[in-house]
């Protein structure tokens, strides 16, 4: 009897097994269509890149996770950033513009690279930054007690970034490491993995080495920075301007097989494949045709833009426009 009440008490006063540290989803909207990871953890110690699947979706010295909306259009509407754990708020800035670092010059953004953003120390070590956020969309203050999945903010274009996203930076003990990787020091291609991310997160935010980010039609030569911004979105074709096709896309890689096809009212109109010479991170391309004489026919033209590798489709998207 004693023996059971000494046994009893021990099991009452033993501290309870710490949870481990997991992350959620860091974003409310949908991964693979308004929202894409662009840019993974560096693990290559030289100049060069590697990303944790032994890809090249990262930059030299990339020590986070970029998460971009598809488009300035949906980044102008608000995408939220979310808490990935509970925890404290320790850190939040706001009030820096939305301005790519290309147009501000990388001197204006100089201490504040991270842009707006938000620090939390979640305990045990851990601690989670969201850095890059929309100027006046900081929700929490410094003190803040926050849940796994309560609002931060909403992603942006600020601090030192050429595209709208949100980079989560994941820190145990000072060091930072990556969430798919789950655990700090030297990281090999192959070696063995603990991810940071729920089941639920890891399958939304799973590897995708190519996809297609936005599509849109023009009535002239497209540039991509315009394109970015939504210049050409929601705009009408007349009947006697050029009609353009234009894709913003990542991890495109060398010997991908390219191909554009437009179809209206009289048929196929553009049937134009590439195969694609170089790798990019980040890949804009378009196809067009003049109007014939007398204009476009008015009604419905559909384009979809397709991309293979040895053969499989890897990424494909379609839109259409009616010319009236």
């Amino acid at each position: 009897m004693i023996n059971a009440l000494l046994l009893a008490f021990a099991q009452a006063a033993a501290p309870a097994a710490q949870a481990p540290f997991e992350l959620g989803v860091p974003v409310d909207c949908e991964i693979g269509a308004d929202c894409f990871v662009q840019n993974y953890y560096d693990h290559d110690p030289t100049a060069d890149r590697t990303d944790y699947m032994c890809g090249r979706l990262s930059y030299d010295d990339h020590k986070g996770t970029d998460i971009r909306a598809g488009s300035m259009t949906l980044m102008e509407q608000g995408v939220p950033v979310i808490a990935s754990a509970d925890g404290v708020v320790v850190g939040a800035r706001d009030g820096e513009p939305d301005i790519s670092v290309r147009e501000r010059g990388r001197e204006a953004v100089q201490g504040r690279e991270a842009g707006n953003g938000v620090n939390i120390r979640h305990g045990g070590g851990w601690t989670t930054q969201y850095s890059h956020m929309k100027k006046g969309s900081v929700a929490v203050k410094v003190g803040d007690q926050v849940k796994r999945g309560d609002k931060l903010g909403e992603i942006g274009l600020s601090g030192f970034t050429e595209f709208p996203h949100v980079h989560l930076t994941v820190r145990k003990d000072g060091e930072r490491l990556d969430p798919y990787v789950g655990r700090p020091g030297e990281y090999k291609c192959g070696d063995p993995r603990e991810p940071l991310w729920t089941d639920a997160a890891l399958k939304a935010l799973e590897y995708r080495p190519t996809g297609v980010l936005a599509v849109g039609f023009a009535a002239t030569q497209p540039k991509a920075e315009l394109a970015r911004k939504g210049v050409y979105d929601g705009r009408a074709i007349s009947r006697e301007r050029p009609l353009v096709f234009w894709v913003d896309a990542f991890g495109v890689q060398k010997g991908d097989e390219q191909n554009f096809r437009m179809s209206g009212p009289e048929g196929v109109l553009i049937d134009n494949q590439r195969t694609l010479e170089e790798s990019n991170v980040s890949w804009f391309a378009f196809a067009g045709k003049k109007a014939p004489a007398g204009g476009w026919t008015p009604g419905e033209y559909s384009m979809k833009y397709t991309l293979e590798r040895d053969g499989v489709l890897v990424a494909s998207k379609d839109a259409s426009i009616r010319i009236d």
